[in-house]
């Protein structure tokens, strides 16, 4: 089978994710280039918890579907953001509770959606963009994700979800591991959020 041991790591990838509560039902999809600038792909409408390595789609540089099952609908804004930082290898894009949670709010910094309070956000991905809403699979996704994705490496989609990225799938996958985890913190401080001390700009530059 093509792309055997890519398959596998996918399918690890998804279950992780799913058993870990990241992923519910068929929301959510994944992503990562392969050596020969094809892209393997979760099927539309698949579960991260139960993908099959021989269903994956294949997507050609251009979008075409070369193998697999047919692509999740929201391939166009993995292929965008590919296509727009070449240091982005995998794609993890969750309904995740607290980063969805966090994503629901208003007035949140468009340029940064949370503000650092600890390190490792900031040495893992730095600042995380807010894409305005659109309804899922929208090419308008695809277009603002293309027109941020240069420098960063995680976003939150208002009213929808995250996204993170990596220089491979397990660095894709870790990254959505933190950015939930500091939006879980950022709930729990919810009721001491004027007690909280933020990291000053002479601490974020030394991260980064």
């Amino acid at each position: 089978m093509l792309y055997e041991k890519e398959r596998a790591e996918f399918v690890d990838a998804g279950r992780t994710l799913y058993d870990r509560g990241y992923a519910t039902g068929a929301a959510g999809n994944m992503s990562m280039l392969l050596c020969d600038g094809n892209l393997l792909a979760t099927p539309t409408g698949s579960c991260m918890g139960r993908l099959v390595a021989e269903e994956l789609s294949v997507i050609s540089p251009s979008g075409e579907l070369i193998g697999g099952k047919k692509a999740t609908k929201e391939v166009a804004f993995h292929m965008a953001l590919y296509a727009g930082n070449p240091d982005i290898r995998a794609v993890v894009h969750l309904h995740s509770c607290y980063c969805t949670a966090l994503a629901c709010l208003k007035d949140l910094d468009a340029g940064n959606v949370l503000r650092p309070f600890t390190p490792y956000v900031v040495m893992r991905m730095g600042e995380i963009p807010l894409i305005p809403y659109y309804r899922p699979g929208s090419p308008k996704l695809a277009e603002e994700l293309g027109r941020v994705a240069a420098g960063h490496l995680a976003f939150l989609m208002a009213n929808h979800g995250m996204i993170a990225c990596g220089r491979d799938l397990t660095a894709a996958v870790n990254n959505a591991e933190e950015l939930e985890a500091t939006a879980k913190l950022y709930f729990v401080l919810a009721n001491d959020r004027d007690r909280i001390r933020y990291l000053t700009q002479e601490e974020i530059r030394e991260l980064r």
